[in-house]
């Protein structure tokens, strides 16, 4: 089971990896994988308007294939978007020649620079191929909203006991997220605009990569 903040050895062992923005700045930078999906996606970027907060997407290829307004939607109202694969594959389990081939199939419909690996599992192999074209994106702070074992109020403290000023946070716009999501989302929201953080999106201009 993943935990809600990575390992460091996990930072060593994919040197290059984006893992958390600039501590600097009291700025949270959250993300959503796995969509666009049509009944969860939309209440999300409500919920995001009416904090007046920016996100990143990373986007199923063939989701964003069969939800193509949906994509429109996303950037016409200040998100970034980024590439998850075309399939949603787990790069430990898939070869690298498949794999690259899945990325560069979603890659023809998004046109993104950044890149996050499905479950976060992807080979030192894969990551040095796809450096030179994207910022491959992990995070800070793991919301699991995707595990049913959970309650919606654990969601919460997941991610409101874990965050800190650059953090990137994962939220999944998905179906399995969803009873979870729709409860955490607006309430971490207000903590969090309460303690006076601005929500961003990751920049999209290629100048994160590493």
């Amino acid at each position: 089971m993943l935990p809600v903040r990575p390992p460091a050895l996990a930072r060593l062992y994919w040197p290059g990896l984006l893992w958390r923005m600039s501590a600097k700045e009291k700025s949270l930078y959250l993300t959503f994988d796995d969509g666009p999906e049509p009944r969860v996606t939309p209440w999300v970027l409500d919920v995001l308007n009416d904090f007046r907060a920016e996100a990143t997407f990373f986007l199923v290829g063939e989701n964003a294939g069969r939800q193509p307004a949906l994509v429109d939607r996303i950037r016409s109202e200040g998100h970034a978007v980024g590439n998850h694969t075309h399939r949603h594959l787990n790069g430990w389990r898939t070869g690298s020649t498949e794999y690259l081939a899945d990325v560069d199939r979603a890659q023809d419909l998004l046109g993104a620079r950044l890149f996050r690996p499905p479950y976060g599992r992807i080979t030192r192999a894969q990551a040095a191929a796809l450096k030179s074209r994207f910022t491959i994106v992990m995070w800070d702070v793991l919301s699991k909203d995707y595990d049913s074992r959970i309650t919606p109020a654990q969601c919460v403290r997941n991610v409101l006991g874990a965050t800190r000023n650059g953090s990137i946070v994962v939220f999944h716009d998905s179906l399995k997220a969803e009873p979870n999501l729709r409860h955490a989302l607006p309430a971490a929201l207000q903590e969090w605009s309460r303690a006076g953080f601005a929500f961003k999106a990751l920049p999209m201009d290629g100048s994160l990569r590493r």
